[in-house]
């Protein structure tokens, strides 16, 4: 069957990819595409804000228009994300989220609001990087805490947050692979004289620049020996393609908070 899928901030960067990818992929079909009200794009055909040939379906600003879809999509931004997620609540519709930046109250609030229908939330939804966030846990696991774990990560120079939400995810990996609280081991950032390094710790690394999609590194460093794994994203498509994966799977879902391991079959393995 046709899965319909609604696609909120359909003229974001994010959001034309979505669309493109939302029309070009087998099982699925575009149902609505929002921007936001007094956007130069409403009403614009949504196939041509996408790069794509004209396919009849405008623009629009009304939720409900999208709402009424079989599951939506949204990489908006943060505040936006929980009004459409409150919204989809509302209207009973599975929802699929990959923005990025959401602080911890945002993110509970998402999770309550998947007591009343499935909810994908992944600020990163590419196969490779689902793949990477289960093994940093199971190699954390594996090698204890004798090695220090660092977190590298670059993004281009028009990103808003840091640490990516990417690098937060494979820390809280990483944490929950040596049964620690992410909160408690994590250092975002270091500055001045920090003195010797506290064993346990998870550090992170941010670098912004140039035009860079994204790029993470996990380094586990051990006594005489150290491993590193990682992964670089080629194109924002991954992450298109990986939403309208997920939007697909959630279609008929029981209510519940889900991540991309869950969507790729990858939870049972760590």
């Amino acid at each position: 069957m046709t899965t319909q899928i609604g696609v909120f901030g359909a003229n974001g960067r994010m959001g034309r990819m979505i669309v493109k990818a939302v029309v070009e992929a087998d099982g699925a079909a575009l149902a609505a595409a929002s921007v936001r009200a007094g956007s130069a794009d409403l009403g614009a055909d949504a196939g041509t804000l996408a790069g794509l040939l004209p396919i009849g379906l405008r623009t629009t600003d009304q939720l409900d228009a999208v709402l009424a879809s079989d599951v939506v999509i949204d990489f908006t931004l943060p505040d936006a994300t929980l009004v459409h997620a409150a919204a989809a609540a509302e209207a009973g519709t599975p929802f699929v989220t990959g923005t990025t930046g959401l602080s911890d109250q945002q993110e509970r609030s998402l999770e309550a609001l998947s007591a009343r229908i499935p909810l994908v939330y992944a600020p990163n939804m590419s196969v490779g990087v689902n793949l990477l966030l289960a093994l940093v846990e199971r190699v954390a696991a594996a090698l204890g805490d004798p090695w220090d774990i660092e977190i590298m990560e670059m993004h281009h120079n028009r990103k808003v947050d840091a640490p990516s939400g990417t690098a937060i995810g494979l820390g809280r990996a990483a944490a929950k692979g040596r049964g620690r609280s992410f909160e408690d081991v994590a250092v975002l950032s270091r500055e001045g004289h920090t003195g010797a390094r506290i064993p346990g710790q998870i550090g992170f690394a941010t670098m912004r620049g140039g035009d860079v999609i994204g790029e993470h590194t996990v380094v586990f460093a051990g006594p005489a020996e150290r491993i590193e794994i990682g992964h670089r994203a080629g194109g924002r498509h991954i992450f298109a393609n990986g939403a309208v994966t997920a939007a697909r799977w959630a279609v008929g879902r029981e209510a519940g908070f889900y991540t991309m391991m869950d969507v790729l079959g990858l939870q049972d393995s760590c």
